[in-house]
């Protein structure tokens, strides 16, 4: 046997007793919990034990080699980069998010399963191989070789950080809602908690200790991701494979919508919501009077109060004199929120089932398209194909990504379905007074509310809102599970989001401390040097991620699509054409970086928060627009100024064959 092969199976070994280790320890834990162990103790010691997990693996990975730093020394098998990439993939946005969203868009959410795994193609078909290829240490590194000079490295420097930056603040937000539900304390505190478990998986070990912390949460995540959905498939039909049942929820779900859409007290609710919106629309027009009726409303209330009256009326009161907005700027931007809140509230819900009921065929169509090019554009994916020995182990390293993000995606649909037929069958209808106790614990982090507008005391319809980042990690308690596996499901949660935290953590820092600091302000920095300002940068990068990420700009899906859109623009036109394109030079791409980029961000801010609409054309599909323009931006611009020299596109003619390694990737080496 080879050496290769030996290493290989080593890694087998060792993973394989580690997968047993912990299905033993989920195990163990059941039993605990059968005899009495508190379900705040079950949050806690998942939590503890498999970050001190990953903190073990990050320890004993440390290195001081800079192709281990970055690379992992070019040594990582395509197994096990497969499933590496899959972890880094299947962020806090597929893990938490996509089922959400499908829960929440019915038939419509399907764009993000489309666009996420058709990415895998173009990234297959276009990029791994010949990145890997090239034998650069980061997509700026790659830039810079194929169009030469800084200006184009700086580019994608500055795109690396805004997209991976946008997406690690997605991350933080997942961390944040999982420690604060499963360890009882507040986001804001959590999600610096979480910023510990990132940097202990790759401050001291770079992409060797990031590679194998991720193939150790890959393992955590599928196993905590396909066990409820198995459970609930065989408790709901008798048959444990969801995948292939959950045809069945879906056809009990429409009956049940059918009821629910025409039952009396449903419309009732609608009515009221209808009436709140209204009410809320009067007094923003009447501003800023309205605001101040509202203040001595309030403070009568309070007056009026005896003094022996609960204290829980007098609180309330209180509350609400606190809550109020302090200006009628600010009055008016909340209470149109609330009033489109109340407004969707009011209409009646479109079927599950139905295409095109939430998101029209072309917004349908663009979001699917900017997920697929976005995928094949991300600077943190794009490094993992680095890291395999050969171009051959790049292809096989695409393929097997794909089937280890297929287990998850294959089964979010049916997972949104199983969670659907439990709220409805289960919560839906049930008196509000005896609800059980997870509607509460979710209601503290926010992400779940209750609203009995005809205050008939039982639960409708229309008085629940569930948000999309709740529905996995609740899942398993709305279905009346054993604690052990919402425990299961929130540390497979966390292992999502910390190793795709790594993975954009170290493309930040990288960027900055080997694209910036020593490829342009000090070419002959000590390796020593090089990574101190790694690490330190790679610190810095974290908290200020995790104080962002304390502010929840938006749901996480959101925030994942707003990277993609990003990446997708600023890198994939640039990157094609620089592989594809012998014609393509330095000033049609830096043109259509800066373009597609720009056109991108210009669309994204517009529309987001200042009305801007193209073709009615949402902010999580900004992209379409920026892509196109860089693609064309760089053909045209390349055609109107002077080629790249000979050499260059000797150079570039070579990538494209399928065998063989580059003499200058050697030399780099």
């Amino acid at each position: 046997m080879t050496e290769k092969t030996v290493f290989t199976q080593k890694l087998g070994k060792i993973y394989g007793i580690y997968t047993g280790v912990f299905m033993a320890f989920v195990i163990a834990l059941g039993i605990a919990e059968q005899m009495g162990l508190q379900a705040k103790y079950i949050g806690w010691t998942f939590m503890g034990v498999t970050i001190a997990v990953y903190a073990a693996i990050g320890i004993m990975s440390r290195t001081a080699k800079i192709s281990e730093y970055y690379v992992a020394g070019r040594q990582v098998p395509a197994f096990f980069n497969g499933m590496a990439t899959g972890s880094d993939w299947m962020s806090a946005a597929s893990f938490i998010g996509m089922a959400g969203t499908i829960y929440a868009f019915g038939y419509d959410g399907l764009a993000y399963v489309m666009g996420w795994t058709g990415g895998y193609v173009l990234l297959a078909v276009f990029l791994a191989p010949y990145l890997r290829k090239f034998g650069q240490y980061t997509i700026p590194d790659f830039l810079g070789a194929r169009y030469g000079g800084n200006t184009a490295r700086t580019l994608g420097i500055i795109a690396a950080i805004i997209a991976s930056f946008t997406y690690l603040i997605a991350q933080v937000t997942g961390v944040g809602i999982i420690t604060s539900r499963f360890l009882g304390i507040p986001f804001n505190v959590g999600v610096f908690v979480g910023l510990g478990g990132i940097l202990v998986c790759s401050m001291l070990g770079g992409m060797r200790a990031v590679t194998w912390t991720q193939v150790a949460q890959y393992i955590i995540l599928i196993i905590a991701y396909l066990v409820p959905v198995t459970v609930m498939s065989y408790k709901t039909t008798g048959v444990p494979i969801p995948q292939l049942m959950y045809g069945q929820v879906l056809q009990k779900i429409d009956v049940k919508e059918k009821e629910l859409i025409t039952s009396p007290a449903e419309q009732a609710v609608r009515d009221l919501w209808k009436k709140r919106a209204e009410d809320f629309d009067a007094k923003i027009k009447a501003l800023p009077a309205s605001l101040d009726e509202e203040k001595k409303a309030l403070d009568a209330k309070l007056a009026a109060l005896l003094t022996d009256a609960p204290a829980k009326d007098k609180e309330a009161i209180q509350k609400s004199i606190k809550d109020l907005p302090k200006t009628p700027e600010e009055a008016k931007e909340k209470w149109t929120d609330a009033k489109k809140a109340a407004a969707g509230n009011a209409k009646t819900p479109k079927p599950y089932l139905q295409p095109f009921a939430r998101m029209d065929m072309l917004n349908m169509l663009a979001l699917t398209f900017c997920l697929m090019v976005g995928t094949a554009g991300l600077p943190h994916i794009l490094m993992r194909f680095y890291t395999v020995p050969s171009v051959k182990a790049a292809r096989s390293s695409v393929a097997w990504s794909l089937f280890f993000i297929f287990l998850l995606y294959f089964t979010a649909p049916a997972y949104a379905a199983f969670a659907m037929n439990e709220v409805l069958t289960n919560i839906i209808g049930q008196s509000i007074a005896t609800l059980p106790p997870w509607v509460a614990s979710w209601t503290k982090v926010g992400l779940v509310s209750i609203k009995d507008m005809n205050g008939d005391g039982i639960l409708q319809l229309a008085e629940l809102t569930i948000k999309p980042d709740a529905i996995v990690l609740a899942t398993p308690e709305i279905a009346g599970l054993p604690y052990v596996i919402a425990g299961l499901v929130a540390a497979g949660g966390l292992a999502a989001a910390l190793s795709t935290a790594d993975g954009l953590l170290l493309t930040i820092s990288n960027a900055l401390s080997h694209d910036l600091y020593y490829k342009m302000v000090n070419p002959k920095a000590s390796i020593l040097r090089r990574l101190t300002i790694s690490r330190t940068l790679l610190v810095i990068s974290a908290a200020v991620a995790a104080y962002v990420g304390t502010y929840k700009l938006a749901i996480i899906v959101e925030l994942v699509a707003w990277a993609f859109s990003l990446a997708a623009a600023s890198f994939f036109p640039a990157l094609v054409m620089g592989i594809w394109s012998k014609r393509a030079n330095k000033t049609g791409a830096v043109a259509g970086m800066i373009v597609g980029l720009g056109i991108t961000l210009f669309y994204m801010i517009g529309s987001r928060f200042y009305g801007l609409d193209w073709f009615g054309i949402k902010t999580v599909s900004s992209g379409i627009f920026g892509i196109p323009i860089g693609f064309i931006t760089i053909w045209i611009v390349s055609r109107l100024t002077a080629e790249p020299s000979h050499e260059m596109q000797e150079f570039v003619e070579n990538v494209r064959y399928p065998k063989g390694a580059l003499k200058a990737e050697e030399a780099h080496e």
